[in-house]
């Protein structure tokens, strides 16, 4: 965070709201959250300059687009590549079909959310991006049967 501010009842309340639904209109979020809608304005505009809020995003259907077959796939970084940890993380984070990374603390180095639209689009993306890169000494894929959010 950029400007660290201290989280009351309120702003929880308010980030709680948003999150369920990142487009409710400022009346409707003020109204729930029991206060005047310039605070509520106001309120929103602190936690974004604040970096508590760090953007409002479109929840897309994987499922619509295509997408069907859903893969974590976990990822030791060979001992070698180590010291380029964030390089292959963003060189992961950009290819086709990758939806997160996440770095980890554990026995893995990375977990790799993708979404292809075939079970032999996933093999080819795991045969072509990462059991041919050097820096990467071993995968493990799981596959997603479904994926729950909080309130979906």
């Amino acid at each position: 965070m950029q400007n660290p501010i201290r989280l009351d009842e309120t702003d929880r309340f308010i980030l709680h709201e948003l999150i369920q639904d990142a487009r409710i209109p400022n009346n409707i979020l003020a109204s729930r959250a029991g206060i005047a809608p310039s605070t509520c304005l106001n309120r929103v505009g602190a936690l974004r300059r604040a970096g508590v809020i760090k953007g409002f995003h479109a929840e897309v259907d994987l499922e619509a687009m295509g997408l069907i077959v859903i893969a974590l796939v976990s990822v030791r970084v060979s001992q070698q590549s180590r010291s380029r940890m964030l390089e292959v993380t963003q060189n992961l984070r950009n290819m086709p079909g990758v939806q997160s990374v996440f770095l980890l603390a554990g026995d893995k180095d990375l977990m790799i959310h993708v979404a292809c639209r075939t079970p032999q689009e996933l093999r080819n993306f795991i045969a072509d991006n990462l059991a041919s890169d050097p820096a990467i000494a071993s995968t493990q894929t799981n596959l997603v049967f479904d994926h729950l959010t909080p309130g979906g």
